[in-house]
This record gives C-alpha cells, structure tokens and sequence, in this order.
C-alpha cells in the first residue's frame, strides 16, 4: 500500500448529507522555548485528524486522556486555531473565514462544557444564563425571550420558577441540565459534547444522557460526543472514532465497531468494558508500556510501542487511515496489506 493518507469518506452518503467535515486537521502547541522567545519544541496535540459528520448524526470521539479529543472539539468550535488542515461546515471553509465571519457562524456550532461547576456564572440567574445568547444574537425580540427561557428549562427537565436562582443552588445533574439549555438556545445545527457526564454521579450520567438522545430526535441535533469510554458513548452515537496520542486509528458504525473492532487500541479499550454478565468470556487485554510523548511522538504508528498486535514495519511507519469494510476505516498495518481493504481491491 502507499504512503498516500487518505480521507475518511462515509459510504453511500451524498454531500448534501455531510454537516461537517475535518480534513487533515491539524493542532501543535508551543512545548519549549528558548530565554530569547524561540521554540524549541511542540506538542502535536492533533495530527492529521480527518472525519466526516452527516446531518442529524451523533458522531462519537474516545479515546484516553491527552489523545486530542477535547483539542478537536475546541477547534470546531473556535476555540482554537488550528495548525493545519481544514474544518468544513455546510460547504464553507471556516479556517479560510476572517474573525467576523466565522463569529457570525459560531452560533451554529455550539459547546456543551465537561465541568458544569466552572462552566456557570456563578453571579448570575440561571435564566439570565439560558437568555444571554439569545440576546447577544438577537434571536427573538426581548419580550419573547422570557417565555423561550421557559421553553427550554421545560425541554431539559427543570421547573420555570427555578430560572431565579443561582447556579450554587442545583447539584451537579440540573447544572449540565442549565448548560444544555444555554447550548440549544441560539437553535445551533451542531452541538459538540465535552465529556458532559464524565463529572457527573455514574447515577445522573444515564439521565442526562437520555436527555441528550431524547433532544436530538426532537429537534434534529447533530452530536459530536467526545468521551473517556466506549461504554459511555455506545448510548448516544451512531458512529464513532477512536483516537490515541492525536491520531485517528478507527472510525466505524457503531454496531460494527463493537462487534468486530480492527484496531488493537479499540480492542484493548472495549475489554474494559465491566461486564454484568457472569457467563461472560471476554477476556481483559493489559497493555504494558507508557504512552509516547506527544512532543516527540513516534515515527511509526503512535501505538507500536504498546501493540500487542504489531508487524514489523509498524515502529518505522505510520498506517493511513483506510476502509478496510464499507463504512469500517482503520489505522493498521495488519490490514492495509489485507484482501479486505479497499485500497487493495
């Protein structure tokens, strides 16, 4: 197979279907620099990271802690400028937009934080948060906006009367609820989910993520959830990305990537998984080693070192992302050389 990185492409989806698309994306941070101000260093936070997103779709992203998921929502969101690499929304190339056009866009896009401690303003009124952006962007007429703040307190499950309290009066579950509500309020095309559970009692996650599910069929949302777990994401998303240490090793429906996973990172991921069943076989896969150092990464696949699945040329070069199955892409030596593979026949 050739070196030539290919574009992760859904099968049987027109353009019209594509919401978002991330080409080649890119993000590298300043590691070290000199007394003088030069860098010396970066830290390839996201590399190469392409995806496609269709309308009406949860696009699940997991991987462990420093792998880039949260650096790629940040991006999409305008967070953070990226390195390299392009983020297309409806059409448009909003790396190639000026700082007024792509503001004037950032109410399509909106952010669901992963803390929602810190996220409130904790010197406000929570229906003061929720009609905030609707203000700023001149969404209803100000007598309307009182009655589209109770619109979405109703929507998320909490009380009107509960608009004239402060955030340090809810527990954490109705504080993420607040922060969903604040998202839906400029009616945005495409929410990007922070980790939205993973500070939350394991109790409350299943409530709010019903809640997420429930909002996305009645108001036609598109998702993408990025999350620790496979465990967590599997509830929410149709299809899902695996990333490890800024790389794309797998994207897959989600029924496919759970029963027959390609990656040996997304294997060693799904076992563990807790069972509840005890007639249960799988069988746990502990990986030995330490992740690479995102500033000095590997040549080769960013997971050689840790693989308990690796072939010879994986620590000296780095596998394309390419459809193995239709609709099944993988980052793996092991079946880029495959009768499998696409790229093969």
């Amino acid at each position: 197979m050739s070196d030539i990185r290919q574009t992760e492409v859904p099968a049987s989806a027109s353009d019209r279907d594509i919401l978002l698309e991330v080409q080649h994306l890119t993000k590298r941070f300043v590691g070290k620099s000199s007394f003088l101000g030069k860098t010396l260093s970066h830290v390839h936070a996201v590399d190469d990271v392409s995806f496609r997103i269709r309308r009406g779709e949860a696009f699940g992203l997991v991987g462990e802690s420093g792998c880039g998921k949260t650096t790629v929502g940040k991006l999409l969101v305008n967070l953070l400028e990226p390195t390299s690499g392009k983020i297309i929304f409806e059409g448009r190339d909003l790396t190639a937009m000026g700082s007024r056009q792509r503001t004037a866009l950032c109410r399509d896009i909106q952010l669901i934080f992963q803390d929602p401690y810190s996220s409130l303003d904790p010197r406000m009124r929570i229906g003061d948060i929720i009609a905030e952006p609707i203000i700023t962007n001149r969404i209803l007429p100000r007598e309307k906006v009182e009655e589209r703040v109770c619109e979405l307190l109703e929507c998320v499950g909490l009380a009107n009367y509960m608009r004239n309290r402060y955030p340090h009066e809810f527990s954490g579950g109705q504080r993420q609820r607040v922060g969903i509500a604040r998202a839906l309020a400029v009616r945005p095309k495409l929410i990007v989910c922070d980790e939205p559970v993973s500070a939350l009692d394991v109790s409350i996650q299943a409530q709010v993520l019903n809640l997420l599910a429930d909002l996305k069929e009645q108001f036609g949302l598109t998702y993408l959830f990025i999350a620790h777990g496979l465990n967590v994401v599997k509830h929410v998303s149709d299809r899902v990305g695996v990333m490890y240490l800024g790389k794309m090793m797998e994207i897959a429906p989600k029924r496919d990537l759970y029963a027959e996973p390609l990656s040996p990172y997304t294997q060693a991921l799904l076992s563990a998984i807790p069972s509840v069943d005890p007639a249960s076989k799988r069988q746990r896969i502990i990986l030995e080693g330490d992740v690479p150092s995102p500033i000095d990464p590997p040549a080769g696949c960013r997971f050689a070192s840790r693989c308990f699945a690796k072939v010879d040329r994986c620590g000296s070069v780095m596998p394309a992302l390419t459809q193995i199955r239709p609709g099944h892409w993988a980052a793996c030596h092991r079946f880029c050389d495959s009768p499998l593979c696409d790229a093969n026949s």
